[in-house]
């Protein structure tokens, strides 16, 4: 990941009729990552995903993509990003390869260049066989046509790309597939701004998550972050695996600087600390003789993280 921004709001706000659903939004997405935009229906992450597009213009605040404000240059920064809506619309008449040549017809890519991304985008996605078989898009299930969305976003080469619920319909293996597809995008040079209620698929793929409710960002940040933010008042979490029981080690790791708690079950330590005291907390372990079996931070899950916050709004 770069400090560059490739998305940016500045107290971003829409209402319709008087009622505010984007609500002084403030949010910055680095080129290169895979940024999750999450929150209940209603929230406003469709409404603000319209406006960081150019589609719908805000009430007041910008927004901004790869530079381009998005209400001023919108032309601009409709060549340099793709949009994959939760339901998406094909030509059901034509082929997969015919639908994405008119796609690339529309974006200007030279005739020379179409065939070769587009067999490129179909391998990727897993639709050779079909393409093969000039099976019409008609006859697709909605995961092959999901799969063919990906593509249908993917061909200009964006540098950003917005995914709306991008595995839905799509089996177990299916989901493996996209997910690892969208992981890697970031190495292709393309950030990605994914909103999903999927929220492992979400935990797997995302390194910056950002949470919106009625209009507002709620929180944002990494995973690790968000969880010492929701669930340990901000504090790190350090769980100490030994051989056996020993009790006498929560005096020694308590009187660590920076070590506010020490509490103990079995063979298992679990110190709250200001900052990551992984490795002071190692050497006093061995230094008094006490077999250490791991250390580890402890892992948040996304989940626990979502559901208490918003059973707390609630």
């Amino acid at each position: 990941m770069t400090d560059t921004f490739a998305v940016e709001t500045k107290d971003l706000t829409k209402s319709y009729d008087g009622v505010t659903v984007v609500d002084r939004l403030n949010l910055s997405v680095r080129e290169n990552e895979v940024f999750g935009l999450l929150g209940p229906n209603g929230a406003g992450k469709t409404t603000t995903i319209l406006m960081l597009l150019g589609l719908t213009e805000p009430s007041a605040g910008t927004a901004s993509v790869c530079g381009f404000n998005s209400t001023r240059d919108p032309l601009h920064v409709k060549q340099l990003v793709g949009y994959l809506p939760e339901n998406v619309g094909f030509y059901e008449n034509l082929t997969a390869r015919e639908n994405l040549r008119f796609i690339a017809e529309l974006n200007n890519i030279p005739w020379g260049e179409t065939e070769k991304r587009i067999s490129e985008m179909l391998e990727m996605v897993g639709l050779t066989r079909q393409d093969k078989g000039k099976m019409t898009v008609g006859k697709y299930s909605k995961g092959m046509k999901q799969r063919l969305g990906i593509a249908d976003v993917l061909i200009k080469r964006p540098k950003v790309v917005f995914l709306d619920e991008p595995t839905s319909g799509l089996d177990p293996e299916g989901i493996n597939h996209i997910l690892d597809l969208i992981g890697n995008l970031p190495k292709m040079g393309t950030a990605v701004i994914l909103s999903s209620h999927q929220l492992y698929q979400v935990q797997r793929i995302c390194q910056t998550i950002g949470i919106l409710a009625k209009g507002k960002k709620v929180i944002d940040g990494s995973l690790d972050k968000l969880g010492r933010d929701a669930l340990t008042g901000g504090k790190y979490v350090i769980e100490i695996e030994t051989a056996e029981p020993c009790p006498q080690m929560t005096d020694v790791i308590g009187k660590i600087k920076g070590v506010s708690k020490v509490d103990i079950e079995g063979t298992v330590l679990r110190a709250s600390t200001d900052t990551d005291l992984r490795s002071e907390i190692a050497k006093a372990i061995v230094q008094n003789d006490i077999p250490l079996v791991q250390i580890k931070v402890q892992e948040f899950s996304l989940d626990d993280i979502y559901m208490k916050y918003f059973k707390e709004e609630g």
